[in-house]
């Protein structure tokens, strides 16, 4: 994973100075003053010698300019800029080589950063960071906002007139060059001060890092309005990365009790782009946005998408390397992923050049979870590929005993009219009378009418080009109770809304009328489903009780509850297209069989004429409680999705009866929110964007997750969730996301960006439920259905406003 390929030591400290690294070269002080850049194709050969500065050298930076390598150094008395060709061709001269002096006496220089066009050059200096061309010499302009030293500058990659500086003021600063002023500004990050930044073109994002570990990953808009997307913590990461080694391993690690465990903070010294490189799973290159972290402990590789540790390289690990605490990095990328790394020690003169193949370190992991988690790599798919096996629980049936009638006696029964017997009925015994068919030839031929079909509200098709909902439709206030689950009707035209005042409201999907009402549990609503059919609905409450209702019926068909459940029902749905009940109970995940008698007695009101039977029940590996659970009903499929209180995430395998995979640890919260991308009738979708789903946890955002790569994706934690469950829910369409938030608003995302697109706001307590319409996504139903804790529902949509 990680060699040394040369050292070099100094005649003083290293540590407090910017050193540079690129692909081909590196260079590291000499005797304070003067510099020796060596070439990395030939480590043989002489280091180039550079001299020139009349104080100590505090900051170098390397840059490009038409293909040529320059190098930038900077002292308390000149800034100059080294053609590193010609300066090598003026040594094979004989001559000394020179470079240009592009500034003087501007003060101790702390940083230097070159544009990505290598003509100009940003030298921080204090507070102010100066712009000076790489060629002339010419001062550009001096920028002077901050309010204490600067740390760090660095110019956009793809607009190099837009500048970001952090300083230790805590809080970084967007400038543009040509109005020389700031267009966009932080607010405090951090009690530590922010000592290194980086824009990542691939997701137009810039990145800022502190001293005690922090990262801030901010979106980066034309605009320039900064919004943040991710925040990490790498003490943090480090640890979960651990326990998943751990997990692999099934071992912990035996630390010798006679080498003592020092805790170090894990400053965020550098940072660096990592090429794109051949994933096992992905099978393709470009599909990951990874970030190098140098701190002072070690190396790091972070998931940009996930907000993961994929690898950790610490120095503690590798007794071998010269530098056993980092002072300073320099992280530069070469070819197929593989890094160059120049670090500086921070006890001893010592600069080291490092090499790093991070494919061998990420691939050797994902080898690793395969011959763990063996179980997944056959490969798993929602949609039933197989057919079911002879002893699956999906086979059961439910045998039901047919009501006694009378049989029919065959023939007709002769039988008198009157009460003479010698009399007999004249109607009973006579044959019918029959008419033969006979054509009518006088019709006149009339031209057929064309029917056409009437267009309702409901669209045949689902838009899959269509834009986010943004546009509010209809606010309906409902009784002062929290909405604890909503869901609409496959065809788009009804909603169920399960309230905490144990009752359940069916309305129109434009909120027009008046609701039917319906009561009979104890308790909070905690889940409501339709069925796939659309003939009947079930409701269950944390009162351990679950009712089916006929659609239109003031009275549940199907009652279950009483001694049959020891504990609350923490979810409930209809399962493999309308044959179980699939509810979570305590630790057990249990599975019914039902039949719906729609039949009436009105003496015997009270007996229940429907039947329902457990059919299998499974409980968790850990016999933890089950939080949340998914399962799609709109077609087979073998698979349901459940969570655990201990934070764990499990594949159940219905065709096996078993645990087809798990994540042991998901999130850093138990997960209280399952979302799959169970698409829609009116929407058409690749199959495989089946096996995408979302999980939700407190303090912990949303994660995407994908069954055939059997790991996270992406993550979305813009939307704001500290305390309350806060549900997500996919599109038809699978292209965005909408999530409950505790700032009163409704956050919609894009599927394939971290970043959120809208913020929906139009209340005054937390968004609890959000749903999407499955059939349209504009006009009479809303794309968007939110509510919210106490206050009002509400639907937002494309089309224009329809009043109230």
């Amino acid at each position: 994973m990680i060699a040394e390929k040369f050292t070099f030591t100094c005649d003083q400290l290293s540590s407090h100075r910017q050193i540079a690294c690129c692909p081909t070269h590196c260079v590291t002080p000499h005797g304070g003053k003067n510099l020796l850049c060596y070439n990395l194709k030939d480590l043989n050969q002489e280091p180039l010698a550079l001299t020139g500065h009349h104080g100590e050298i505090s900051a170098m930076v390397f840059g490009s300019l038409d293909t040529q390598v320059l190098l930038c150094s900077a002292s308390a008395d000149y800034i100059i800029v080294w053609n590193i060709e010609l300066c090598q061709k003026r040594v094979d001269d004989g001559l000394i080589a020179a470079g240009t002096v592009i500034g003087t006496l501007l003060g101790d220089v702390v940083y230097l950063a070159f544009c990505s066009s290598g003509e100009r050059v940003a030298a921080c200096t204090g507070n102010r960071v100066n712009i000076l061309t790489s060629q002339q010499g010419e001062l550009v302009c001096t920028l002077s906002a901050h309010l204490a030293p600067l740390t760090a500058a660095e110019f956009c990659p793809w607009d190099e007139e837009i500048l970001a500086t952090t300083s230790e003021d805590r809080s970084f600063k967007v400038w543009d060059l040509k109005a020389e002023a700031v267009c966009y500004q932080s607010f405090v990050l951090s009690a530590s001060p922010l000592i290194c930044c980086i824009f990542v073109e691939k997701s137009r994002q810039f990145i800022v890092g502190s001293s005690d570990g922090q990262i801030w990953c901010f979106s980066f808009p034309i605009d320039h309005n900064c919004h943040l997307v991710a925040k990490m913590d790498i003490d943090k990461m480090y640890k979960r990365y651990l326990r998943q080694q751990e997990t692999i391993t099934q071992q912990k690690e035996a630390k010798p009790s006679d080498q003592p465990i020092v805790e170090t903070t894990k400053a965020v010294l550098s940072m660096a782009v990592c090429l794109p490189f051949y994933d096992i799973h992905d099978h393709t290159k470009g599909q990951r946005s990874l970030l190098w972290i140098g701190s002072s402990d070690g190396l790091y590789l972070v998931d940009l998408d996930t907000s993961d540790l994929l690898t950790a390289l610490c120095f503690r690990d590798d007794p071998a390397l010269s530098v056993a605490m980092a002072g300073c990095w320099s992280i530069s990328s070469g070819a197929e992923g593989q890094m160059l790394c120049l670090v500086s020690s921070l006890f001893t003169p010592t600069v080291a050049l490092l090499e790093v193949r991070p494919a061998d370190a990420v691939l050797g992991l994902c080898q690793s979870l395969e011959k763990a988690l063996g179980s997944w790599s056959e490969g798993l798919s929602v949609i039933q590929s197989s057919p079911t096996l002879s002893g699956s629980p999906l086979n059961a049936d439910l045998k039901r005993k047919e009501p006694n009638r009378p049989e029919r006696k065959g023939g007709v029964k002769e039988q008198p009219l009157v009460f003479q017997t010698r009399v007999k009925s004249s109607g009973y015994s006579s044959s019918p009378r029959r008419t033969m068919f006979s054509p009518k030839t006088n019709v006149e031929n009339r031209p057929k009418e064309t029917h056409r079909r009437k267009v309702g509200p409901i669209l045949r098709d689902y838009p899959t080009d269509g834009r986010a909902p943004s546009v509010p439709h209809q606010l309906l206030r409902v009784a002062n109770a929290p909405v604890c689950s909503i869901q609409y009707s496959g065809d788009g035209k009804q909603i169920l809304c399960g309230l905490g005042d144990s009752s359940v409201f069916s309305y129109e999907s434009n909120l027009t009328g008046s609701p039917a009402v319906y009561t009979g549990h104890n308790s909070a609503v905690s889940s409501v489903d339709w069925s796939h059919c659309r003939q009947r609905w079930l409701s269950a409450s944390r009162d351990r009780t679950l009712r089916v209702w006929p659609s239109g019926s003031p009275e549940p068909a199907i009652t279950l509850g009483g001694d049959t459940l020891s504990h609350p029902i923490s979810a409930a749905q209809f399962y493999y297209l309308d044959k179980f009940l699939l509810l979570a109970c305590g630790d057990s995940l249990l599975l019914y069989l039902y039949h719906v008698d729609n039949t009436h007695d009105d003496i015997k009101r009270y007996k229940q004429r429907s039947v329902i039977k457990r059919a299998a029940r499974f409980r968790t590996t850990t016999a933890t409680d089950i939080t949340a659970l998914s399962a799609i009903n709109d077609f087979y499929s073998h698979l349901v999705l459940q969570s655990g209180a201990d934070r764990s995430l499990q594949v159940m395998d219905m065709n096996q009866g078993s645990v087809a995979s798990e994540w042991p640890d998901a999130h850093s919260r138990a997960i209280h929110c399952i979302a799959q991308n169970k698409g829609s009738a009116f929407a058409t979708q690749s199959p495989d964007s089946h096996n995408l789903f979302l999980t939700s946890a407190v303090t912990d955002g949303i994660r995407l997750w994908d069954l055939r790569t059997h790991r996270c994706v992406r993550r979305y934690e813009n939307h704001v969730n500290r305390c309350h469950a806060c549900d997500s829910a996919m599109s038809p369409c699978g292209r965005f996301i909408a999530s409950g938030s505790e700032d009163n608003c409704a956050y919609i995302y894009d599927l394939r960006s971290n970043r959120f697109l809208h913020k929906l706001h139009r209340g005054s307590d937390t968004v609890l439920r959000v749903a999407f319409n499955p059939a349209t996504p504009e006009k009479h139903g809303a794309a968007t259905w939110w509510a919210h804790g106490k206050r009002a529902p509400g639907l937002w949509g494309r089309g224009p406003l329809i009043p109230r």
